[in-house]
């Protein structure tokens, strides 16, 4: 019987997993079928040499850096691959000069700049010139949202192609292609079963650089024999270990995921807001800023309702200060299906969003004398506070005054709606601008 390959007779084995087998050419390439697929805009782009400037965005693991180098292999361009991590502004204006030279004798330049996220506003403006006469073809990659981190001046000049995660059966069958590839495992026989494949597939949650560093940690401590290499579940369950949750507590995740849970609070879903809740908080998210977000919401989103609700959330934000994580991940779940079952009412932020524009269009609209303070005489002689009435001396507790500024009488900012509490708001509100109506001259 012919006895197994070592990892250490192959020198391509020093190169990471990831590396060794990443596709060459578009009939290699996996996933976004939307964008490569036959007959899709990108693949006849790339198919007919002539790719613009444009940017891949994605998330971690989906081929934009594999979409580059397809690029560079087909393109009769000079490629240049570009780090945004290692690179400065001295760097990219020797590669312009460079790419400027090449244009004057007809030669085309391609550069790839990896996160180009990274780049600070000068110098993403280094390369804007360069775009704008055609010196170079620029194709960034990022993993965050290029409405953000990419000048607009520069993004305009480019296409936007956007990369989606990679599916479970995209990712299994780059497993079980790389356990055949000699580039990969094809050079071992690796006994593992279909059932850890899957596994492994979806752990990467559509990563597949996780799924190849997970498959290349089990086939190295898996159980070695004479003539092949076993991959045990218990070996499995060591290499996924706990999942690491996508998300960048300063990209546009944190965002997308503060968003889902305050929308599913105010369509009154408990479930899914417990989970928008969860993700954050088991992917690192700070409980306070949580916590914050939800007395925002008690009083935007329940308000007058029941106004129970901001002290529901104030005492949960003061848990989460006194405890912190993991304890007080239970006062936060307590609160944010309070805040999703209570009755849900907009007036409070509608009634100042109203006022606000007001004040700002207003700036100089003079309080009603009637309601001014008057601690001097001279105050006293220019009727500072004449007809004031106090109305706790009044039998019903309310007086006939006016008290917004003449130009705004009649104006209705606090409009109570019908949902828990603010019933009983609407029909008091309702009675004293009934009494005011009979006793206003």
């Amino acid at each position: 019987m012919e006895q197994q390959l070592s990892f250490f007779d192959n020198q391509e084995t020093y190169r990471p997993l990831a590396s060794r087998v990443r596709p060459e050419t578009l009939e290699e390439f996996i996933g976004q079928e939307h964008l490569v697929g036959r007959g899709k805009v990108l693949r006849r782009l790339i198919e007919q040499d002539q790719i613009p400037s444009m940017i891949f965005w994605g998330p971690p693991g989906v081929g934009k850096t594999t979409l580059a180098g397809i690029i560079a292999g087909r393109t009769h361009a000079r490629f240049i691959n570009f780090s945004a991590v290692t690179s400065g502004i001295k760097e990219i204006k020797e590669v312009m000069a460079q790419a400027e030279s090449s244009r004057r004798v007809g030669v085309k330049t391609v550069v790839f700049v990896d996160e180009i996220h990274r780049f600070n506003k000068a110098q993403q403006d280094a390369f804007l010139p360069y775009v704008e006469k055609g010196s170079i073809i620029l194709i960034g990659a990022t993993t965050e949202n290029p409405s953000f981190e990419i000048n607009s001046a520069l993004l305009s000049r480019c296409r936007v192609f956007v990369l989606q995660a990679l599916s479970p059966e995209n990712v299994a069958e780059l497993l079980r292609r790389t356990l055949k590839s000699q580039k990969g495992f094809g050079y071992l026989n690796i006994d593992i079963t279909d059932d850890m494949v899957d596994m492994i597939a979806r752990f990467a949650n559509g990563d597949a650089r996780t799924a190849l560093n997970v498959l290349e940690m089990a086939v190295t401590n898996g159980e070695i024999s004479a003539d092949k290499t076993t991959i045990t579940p218990e070996v499995l369950r060591q290499c996924v270990g706990k999942k690491s949750l996508l998300y960048d507590k300063k990209g546009e995740e944190h965002y997308n995921l503060i968003s889902a849970l305050h929308k599913s609070m105010r369509n009154t879903d408990p479930d899914a807001a417990v989970y928008w809740l969860a993700r954050m908080l088991e992917a690192g998210e700070d409980p306070l800023y949580v916590a914050r977000r939800l007395v925002r919401f008690a009083s935007e989103d329940v308000g007058m309702a029941d106004s129970q609700a901001l002290q529901v959330a104030v005492a949960a934000y003061q848990a989460c200060h006194f405890l912190g994580m993991p304890e007080c991940d239970v006062h936060l779940s307590h609160a944010v299906i309070y805040l999703s079952m209570a009755p849900k009412s907009n007036s409070a932020y509608m009634a100042y969003e109203k006022a606000k524009k007001d004040a700002k269009d207003m700036l100089s609209e003079p309080v009603p004398l009637v309601i001014r303070n008057a601690p001097t005489s001279l105050m006293g002689q220019l009727h500072y506070g004449e007809g004031y009435v106090y109305a706790h001396d009044t039998q019903e507790k309310v007086a006939a005054m006016q008290c917004l500024p003449d130009n705004l009488v009649g104006t209705e900012y606090y409009q109570p709606g019908d949902q828990g509490a603010e019933k009983e708001a609407a029909r008091k509100l309702e009675q004293v601008k009934e009494w005011k109506r009979g006793h206003t001259a």
